[in-house]
């Protein structure tokens, strides 16, 4: 992988799912449609810094688990591997952990079990990891007054819940210390903190999320799809493009040809509403801007026309699992008179983007760049929502 980043996440998704009593291994499980592994995956991807990505698939179940892995990932799939699982949860991030890459420093361990983790507690404990040098595990205080009982459940003492706590994941760990934890372990336990505790290493906590609860029963698995029907679908993205005019060139803007006019500079053909749409698409589904993606020192995309960079927004972000629901963009500037040819470059915008397109155009009253006619500016919105998901058949 070129520009390994310095953190990988360990996906753990190769249990049974008995206790669920589903038909199939837990992670392939729908939750309102989608897949245990994706909705924990969505979380992983939206994270602030990218991350290695390593998936452990149910056994016999790795190609389900890489196409859907891959769908989540979108233009990120280099960051992605899936590797089968073992029998037990040690053996299986054992597994992942061999996979991770000589530049990573930071190894997360998550279940994906816990698909509804707010990402805000990935970077948490990837945070926190960098900042101590030490295990870290989310944790929540136990609510519940805790007993002691006997061989005969009878109640022997009560327990101070004061110091307990019930522990979430990610665990986040030093990538130096969790190798060797793994390279000691000479026992089954029960997580990867015990592990390293095992070893002498130290393991802190931060403050968990109720919403990061492991799904293990029905129950577990209605209340998460309780809480998936509740949550809000859309995602809304900003694009901005500015461009020089350039006597030299002809003028392409929203797909159109505009005869007469000057172009606009640029690498391509400088379509300044194609390319901040393509941004706002691609902000809305999270997936970087069209600078990062589309060079302007890659020789393909050198006079390309919008339509090529407004389809690879729509290309990925479907791949993703969005839809877009609606595009607006504003033209900012003295030429050209756009009001004629309003309906018609919604038109063109419409078929590239197969979703409706709302186009508007105005001026500066003669302020700055664009009132002294020196070029345009155009902003863009995008507005996605989730698609029906990659089901499992």
């Amino acid at each position: 992988m070129s520009d390994c980043p310095r953190t990988a996440v360990i996906v753990v998704a190769a249990g049974r799912g008995t206790r669920l009593r589903a038909a199939g291994p837990k992670a392939l499980v729908d939750v309102a449609g989608r897949p245990i592994l994706q909705h924990a995956l969505d979380g992983v991807f939206r994270m602030r810094e990218p991350a290695q990505v390593i998936v452990v698939a149910p056994p016999g179940r790795r190609d389900d688990a890489e196409r859907i892995a891959r769908a989540c990932a979108g233009a990120a799939s280099d960051y992605v591997s899936v590797v089968e699982g073992a029998d037990t949860r040690q053996g299986s991030v054992a597994a992942g952990l061999a996979r991770v890459e000589d530049g990573v420093d930071v190894v997360l361990v998550h279940d994906a079990a816990r698909a509804l983790t707010p990402t805000e507690q990935l970077d948490a404990v990837a945070d926190a990891v960098r900042e101590r040098g030490t295990g870290i595990v989310p944790a929540l205080p136990v609510a519940d007054t805790i007993k002691r009982i006997t061989g005969s459940a009878v109640i022997e003492s009560t327990i101070d819940r004061d110091p307990l706590r019930a522990v979430q994941t990610p665990q986040g760990f030093p990538r130096a210390l969790l190798d060797a934890a793994y390279a000691a372990a000479t026992e089954p336990l029960t997580d990867d903190a015990a592990l390293v505790t095992a070893i002498g290493g130290e393991v802190a906590t931060i403050a968990g999320h109720e919403s990061a609860f492991k799904i293990t029963t029905p129950w577990d698995l209605r209340r998460a799809e309780l809480l998936v029907d509740a949550a809000p679908a859309l995602r809304t993205g900003l694009g901005v493009d500015v461009h020089a005019f350039d006597e030299d060139r002809e003028l392409w803007l929203a797909g159109l040809h505009w005869p007469g006019e000057p172009g606009l500079a640029g690498h391509s053909d400088g379509d300044a509403v194609s390319h901040a749409v393509t941004d706002a698409v691609l902000s809305a589904a999270g997936l970087g801007d069209i600078g990062g993606l589309f060079g302007t020192d890659d020789p393909q995309y050198e006079n390309a026309r919008g339509d090529v960079f407004v389809a690879a927004a729509v290309q990925r972000a479907t791949a993703s699992g969005f839809r877009i629901v609606s595009v607006t963009a504003q033209i900012i500037g003295t030429r050209p008179r756009f009001a004629g040819r309003r309906d018609e470059a919604e038109s063109e915008m419409r078929r590239m983007l197969g979703a409706p397109v709302s186009l508007t155009a105005t001026t500066t009253d003669g302020l700055g760049f664009t009132g002294r006619g020196e070029g345009i500016c155009v902003i863009a919105t995008a507005l996605l929502t989730a698609q029906s998901p990659l089901r499992h058949h």
